[in-house]
């Protein structure tokens, strides 16, 4: 298995691999509006040993604030494996690849929505996000620093982009 940037060849079987992890459409469509909307700072594919798609990680700039300053922080979301692939390590490679390159980058913090028991192996913590004004709360959204004390502060916000229909 390869990570590598997606291609504007990689497109269809993104959509097609997103829509078979997600069992629909709706995945699929924000994928389609964040690009659209300009927000896409990484999207990395998994390749298998035939450069076939077989897992997306997309990254997209998100408004975050804390204590009235701006952080530099993005959105994960999605995440897909095509079902065949699951629980066989390629979400954790992608996303462990994509979170180092946006600290390599110079992003500052990431915020993601998803399973409790899953993203926490990352660094994502609910802790974290919990001062963070949000469309969402409790233990399934997250928050990860890639810069030690970005996060830090009394309260915060997030604005999601249209894009995500909130």
């Amino acid at each position: 298995m390869r990570i590598q940037p997606q291609t504007p060849e990689h497109e269809a079987q993104i959509d097609a691999l997103t829509r078979a992890a997600f069992g629909g459409a709706g995945e699929a469509a924000l994928i389609g509006r964040l690009h659209a909307d300009g927000l896409v700072r990484l999207s990395l594919v998994a390749l298998d040993d035939r450069a076939r798609v077989i897992g997306h990680a997309l990254f997209t700039a998100l408004a975050v604030r804390v204590d009235g300053r701006p952080v530099d922080a993005l959105c994960l979301a999605p995440v897909s494996v095509l079902p065949a692939w699951q629980r066989r390590g390629v979400g954790g490679r992608l996303i462990r690849a994509g979170l180092a390159q946006l600290a390599e980058a110079g992003f500052e913090a990431v915020v993601v929505l998803g399973h409790a028991d899953y993203y926490p192996r990352f660094g994502f913590a609910a802790a974290l996000a919990a001062k963070l004004a949000a469309p969402f709360s409790g233990e399934c959204f997250m928050a990860l620093e890639l810069r030690p004390g970005a996060l830090a502060g009394e309260r915060g916000s997030v604005t999601y982009p249209p894009a995500f229909g909130l």
